[in-house]
């Protein structure tokens, strides 16, 4: 990651932690009063856009969560669709340990 994408995100979680609302022209503003250098202005605008109606508190506490809620949402057809998806996961599971277990006789690419 860039100086300027750390310096815009650092100004963001600044001012979504004070709960302040992000716009590009404050983030531009903590990134000057900042003294950081060579930060072009459209990475704020960017930023602020992308984060523009959005709880930056809430995507942070639910960085590992985000299959989870999507399956659940659909009331009858989700939950046969998630019954195929965890049959599905169980199979490549399966597969995964068969190619574990070569590796574990000792017969590797380097023997």
């Amino acid at each position: 990651m860039s100086t300027a994408e750390l310096a815009v995100s650092y100004a963001a979680l600044i001012l979504a932690d004070d709960g302040v609302e992000i716009t590009a022209d404050k983030l531009n503003t903590l990134i000057k009063t900042a003294n950081v250098p060579e930060v072009e202005p459209i990475w704020a605008q960017l930023f602020a856009r992308a984060l523009e109606g959005k709880d930056v508190k809430e995507l942070l506490t639910n960085v590992g969560s985000g299959g989870g809620a999507a399956a659940a949402a659909p009331a009858a057809g989700g939950a046969a669709a998630g019954g195929d998806a965890a049959a599905e996961e169980k199979k490549e599971e399966k597969e995964e340990e068969k190619e574990e277990s070569d590796e574990d006789m000792g017969f590797g690419l380097f023997d």
